[in-house]
């Protein structure tokens, strides 16, 4: 059974629209996606001074998109909870607070990969001569 809707480039130019509103929502009503999207900001400006490797540029650059990429996520879930349950629910509960610790564990993930390239790169560099 076929989806009924566009296709080809049609279909992608439709899906980047909806990408774009998706970004401008996060940035619009979500602090915590302004605060990350500033620190990956930040972080892709370091990282083109930090890093000695295109590998190394590539695990801090993709460790702070990951952020982004799990807090849109996380967002989202938070949204249509929201929506579907105004009212305290545990479940409801249990589902944005695994959001949240979704978001944490990218952001360790991110610590992680920034400190293992500043040692490689400046304290391991300053052995090496």
């Amino acid at each position: 059974m076929v989806k009924p809707g566009t296709t080809g480039l049609q279909r992608i130019i439709n899906a980047t629209r909806y990408s774009m509103h998706g970004f401008r929502a996060a940035y619009r009503n979500e602090a915590a996606f302004r605060q990350e999207l500033l620190l990956v900001g930040v972080a892709v400006l370091a990282a083109a001074f930090l890093a000695d490797t295109l590998l190394q540029w590539l695990l801090l650059v993709g460790s702070g998109l990951l952020v982004l990429v799990v807090e849109l996520l996380n967002s989202a879930v938070e949204a249509i909870v929201d929506h579907a349950s105004p009212e305290w629910n545990e479940l409801a509960g249990r589902a944005k607070d695994m959001g949240s610790a979704a978001v944490f564990t990218s952001l360790a993930l991110m610590a992680l990969t920034w400190g293992v390239v500043v040692w490689e790169t400046q304290v391991l560099g300053l052995f090496a001569g």
